[in-house]
């Protein structure tokens, strides 16, 4: 069976850095949901205040995109049928590995909470030998390393316009992983654009995440047969 392996990549997802615990939107967070400031994951809506002296606070504190994006992935016909796996690179070198029977909160504070447990734990569901998601540390070439592969086709709004068909064609025809960027504005780190094999755009405009997974996934559904 051919699959297809999706990357979200840089996703803007992580624990409270330890520089900013003392700040009063971390504390009043702290306080109104009795976790230990460790223990939450940093989200720009609330802690907006206190990333600003973060490095490339632009591109951190938005769960949410990961969220509605992994919806659309594991809500999938390609992923139903067993077509489709999803990995989830963060901002920090993280890496998540994700059992295509896993059904994703479609509540976003429970969402949350189900991440905040896997960055505690490791694994969610905790300590059970058939975890639904794994947490590794792993850095985005560690990762193609651990796919069995050194190149991917990375989705960039600066990209050479291809269509949808085409993309997943390449990426089944060269068994190549399709990196998505996890992140709401700027750039992909250079090691992303360094193991990049093509960097492929769907529209003349930058898209939001889920809007070009929904597009890719619809194209490879139709390719494979799925619909």
């Amino acid at each position: 069976m051919k699959i297809i392996n999706m990357i979200i990549a840089e996703a803007s997802i992580e624990t409270i850095p330890p520089e900013i615990s003392n700040h009063p939107a971390i504390m009043k967070t702290s306080r109104r949901r009795g976790k230990h400031w460790s223990e939450m994951l940093l989200d720009i809506s609330l802690h907006y205040s206190a990333m600003k002296k973060l490095p490339d606070r632009y591109k951190r504190g938005r769960p949410d995109i990961t969220h509605i994006t992994l919806l659309e992935m594991l809500s999938s016909p390609l992923n139903i049928e067993g077509y489709l796996r999803v990995y989830v690179h963060t901002v920090n070198d993280y890496v998540m590995f994700i059992d295509p029977r896993t059904r994703i909160p479609k509540n976003y504070n429970r969402f949350v909470g189900l991440i905040e447990q896997l960055f505690k734990y490791g694994q969610v569901p905790p300590e059970t030998p058939n975890p639904l998601i794994t947490l590794s540390n792993l850095n985005f070439r560690n990762l193609l390393t651990k796919l069995g592969v050194d190149k991917v086709i990375t989705l960039d709004e600066g990209g050479e316009l291809r269509s949808c068909d085409d993309i997943c064609s390449t990426a089944l025809r060269e068994g190549l992983p399709i990196v998505v960027g996890g992140f709401p504005h700027g750039d992909f780190r250079e090691e992303i654009y360094d193991s990049s094999k093509y960097i492929f755009s769907i529209y003349k405009q930058p898209l939001e995440t889920w809007v070009v997974v929904s597009r890719v996934l619809s194209s490879c559904e139709r390719i494979l047969g799925v619909l």
